[in-house]
């Protein structure tokens, strides 16, 4: 893991040299790796530890990720023994909620969201699950959630910008590109459009600065990402 997560300040699109490319789409896997794993279960003591060792920058050019490291630094700058449970208890009540109705907390899948009847398993995970599996890709038998948990979306956008980078070294820019458009139509199709809607719920449900600044983290880089490869792909073009 990296000792910041800010996204790097990019270059225009279209001074970007390869070298810069390379280096920007390892700093948003390394980005979307740790977005996806605050996400996917509790923090632990070892995460904690990384999260409080590492540098948050102050004026990253977009207001929601620097709101986002300053309730996470400010979390992380007052943390005390019992701050892994008081974390745990925090997910349990953001994400998962006491299970009276679908509004009782910010539920991680996108079939809550874009259903009628905010439910899981919908036609949303069938889709993710089916763009999945046209990259290769399938879940492992350890995880017993939804294929269109946040986790697991924000995963699937590492796994597409690490082959990114296998191909921008091995010169294979026709892939690169490929890639890239992948990456900008689920951002999308799917996850920029409905995250909003649970990072809303977080900030509602959330009691620690920690999983407030995620959420505007979490809205902060999924726009200025779109924005990167809106930007790149024109130039591709």
């Amino acid at each position: 893991m990296t000792e910041t997560i800010a996204p790097a300040a990019a270059p225009a699109a279209d001074e970007a040299t390869l070298h810069d490319l390379i280096k920007l789409n390892q700093q948003r896997a390394a980005t979307y790796g740790l977005l996806s794993r605050l996400y996917r279960v509790e923090i632990d003591g070892a995460l904690l530890d990384e999260l409080r060792a590492m540098r948050f920058p102050a004026n990253t050019g977009n207001a929601d990720v620097d709101e986002g490291y300053r309730l996470m630094a400010t979390y992380l700058s007052n943390t005390w023994d019992n701050s892994v449970t008081d974390l745990a208890v925090d997910y349990t009540r953001t994400f998962i909620g006491h299970g009276v109705d679908a509004f009782s907390a910010a539920y991680p899948f996108e079939s809550v969201y874009t259903s009628e009847k905010r439910l899981l398993m919908q036609e949303a995970r069938d889709e993710v699950l089916a763009i999945y599996r046209a990259c290769g890709l399938d879940k492992q038998d350890s995880w017993k959630e939804g294929e269109d948990h946040i986790a697991l979306e924000l995963e699937f956008e590492q796994i597409l910008i690490n082959r990114t980078v296998e191909a921008l070294e091995r010169g294979d820019e026709e892939a690169a590109f490929e890639l890239l458009t992948t990456q900008k139509n689920f951002l999308d199709d799917h996850l920029a459009a409905w995250s909003p809607m649970l990072t809303s719920d977080m900030k509602r449900f959330a009691s620690t600065d920690l999983y407030r600044g995620l959420a505007h983290l979490t809205d902060g880089f999924l726009e200025t990402d779109l924005l990167f490869l809106e930007d790149l792909l024109v130039v591709e073009e």
